[in-house]
């Protein structure tokens, strides 16, 4: 075969090949061992790697759909959005900031609330979203977090809160960690009604969250690998010297040290969740 023939059969095969268009959501790569799963496998197994046991981080309305029955969420003070009282400005301004996050979330702040059921139990529940500014808490997460309380006060159902946040938002100051006590001081009046209160924090969980309602629970559940922490890692260790353990904030040695009561796979979550209501609502079993 001469050159020119050699060249020739290779441009041919060129245009006659036929390249293969395979759409790129189609799969994702384990943040844990790095296997590529097919998506739709890795949402059937409730976002949960079945290689590792790697839990991806999901949105609330995911968790809706794993954990409670379909159809019955009520939501709650849905338009209740965030003001930026202190004209904020960083690198962007706060408001334009608020903007941007809402357009691409289609909610207005970090956290959705309302009653849903639980295997036919009524419960109240709020699920913080780390999408919308790392699940930042302001007034407005504040306030919804502190009416459903107070819902739960009223109509003496279980209150159940999944926490997923980087901690107080920043660029609303003092108001945003005034919500760790305003939050706090409606749990307890929720206790003086013997209502029980399950928190369930979720990777991420840090700063003024964890340090509030997060492991305020009466039970206080968390999913496997979840960081749990209120300051990083980098600087605790600048600030004693010393190096950290391994694992450490993970919810596996928060169990072991006594912080959590429980490290919970996802597809257990659901029957669990169901018993301990069963087990602490005085209130009977009834919708």
């Amino acid at each position: 075969m001469s050159i020119v023939d050699w060249f020739a059969k290779k441009e041919k095969r060129r245009h006659s090949s036929k390249k293969l268009n395979i759409p790129g959501d189609l799969w994702v790569k384990c943040l844990g061992c790095t296997e590529v799963l097919f998506l739709k496998d890795l949402e059937a197994n409730l976002k949960v790697c079945p290689r590792c046991n790697y839990h991806f981080r999901v949105s609330p309305e995911e968790r809706l759909k794993f954990l409670f029955d379909p159809d019955s969420f009520e939501e709650t003070n849905a338009g209740i959005g965030p003001v930026d009282f202190l004209t904020f400005t960083d690198t962007e301004a706060y408001a334009d900031r608020i903007k941007r996050a809402q357009k691409k979330s289609g909610v207005k702040d970090a956290v959705r609330t309302g009653r849903v059921l639980l295997k036919g139990k009524s419960v109240n529940v709020a699920i913080m979203d780390f999408g919308f500014m790392g699940g930042s808490m302001g007034s407005v997460v504040g306030e919804k977090i502190t009416r459903l309380i107070e819902a739960g006060v009223e109509n003496k159902h279980p209150v159940i809160i999944f926490t997923a946040s980087g901690g107080a938002r920043m660029q609303e100051g003092i108001l945003s960690l005034m919500q760790m006590a305003k939050t706090s001081a409606a749990l307890n009046r929720l206790a003086e009604v013997s209502v029980p209160y399950i928190s369930v924090v979720c990777d991420p969980t840090t700063g003024g969250t964890s340090a509030s309602f997060a492991m305020l629970g009466d039970v206080n559940l968390t999913e496997p690998g979840t960081l749990i922490s209120f300051a990083g890692p980098r600087v605790i260790e600048q600030t004693i010297r010393q190096k950290l353990p391994k694992g450490f904030q993970r919810a596996e040695f928060l169990l072991e040290h006594g912080m959590v009561d429980r490290v919970v796979p996802r597809n257990e979550m659901r029957q669990l969740l169901f018993d301990v209501v069963m087990l602490l609502d005085p209130h009977g079993a009834e919708i």
